[in-house]
């Protein structure tokens, strides 16, 4: 499914964000990207879903190498991905129900569609209720969710979320990782990039170690 080979990324010399990182994530894998602060858990995350491309190296997804994909084609990668990033970045003057409909308009999806896929999306992370609302009136922990919503709502194949616990209390941060957990038994990968070790201790199925941009080390639980 994904498959990485001898990446880097440098964004000012000397220093590499990610030094020569090479591995192979398969279908309906769940991985969990950890380390410190700074170790690049969410470079990687971002070369995946080509926000940027790595300063070295080769990125396979699908048998295809998606740094080969010409910008203009890059949404035809995306509508198989779903990224959630750590500022969430909603649009706090439309509605709940605009946010996650984003990319289901983006893909031209009929009116009908839209309304039924938002709907039911919303209600798997019990947010129906709120579609009308704008972000501003939801707590941290909902938007979270409604961030969510909007990564899934077109069906990824491939789901990525940068440190989707960070702010969130336990009982919360749990819910939150629960829900990914039915999103990867429905057939998504899951990669999540995280810090907090009781999470990846409670949930983590295959582990990514990161120290200083490069991968020390792989554990299958």
């Amino acid at each position: 499914m994904i498959e990485l080979f001898h990446i880097y990324k440098q964004y000012q010399p000397p220093q590499w964000a990610l030094s020569d990182i090479s591995l192979q994530v398969r279908n309906g894998d769940f991985y969990f990207i950890t380390g410190p602060s700074g170790s690049g858990k969410t470079t990687l995350l971002k070369i995946i879903f080509r926000e940027f491309p790595p300063s070295q190296g080769q990125i396979v997804i699908d048998g295809v190498n998606i740094l080969k994909i010409p910008d203009h084609r890059i949404h035809e990668l995306r509508r198989t991905m779903g990224i959630v990033f750590q500022d969430f970045r909603l649009l706090f003057h439309r509605t709940v129900f605009d946010n996650v409909a984003i990319p289901l308009q983006v893909l031209g999806e009929p009116r009908k569609e839209i309304r039924r896929r938002v709907f039911n999306t919303l209600r798997m992370v019990n947010l129906h209720q709120k579609m009308w609302d704008l972000p501003s009136r939801l707590s941290y922990g909902e938007q979270q969710r409604v961030a969510i919503a909007r990564a899934i709502v077109n069906n990824p194949k491939i789901l990525l979320a940068d440190e989707p616990t960070g702010n969130l209390d336990p009982e919360l941060a749990f819910e939150i990782i629960t829900l990914f957990k039915e999103i990867n038994k429905q057939g998504a990968t899951v990669i999540i990039g995280s810090h907090d070790r009781e999470l990846i201790r409670h949930f983590g199925d295959k582990i990514l170690f990161l120290q200083k941009g490069k991968l020390i080390g792989k554990d299958a639980l």
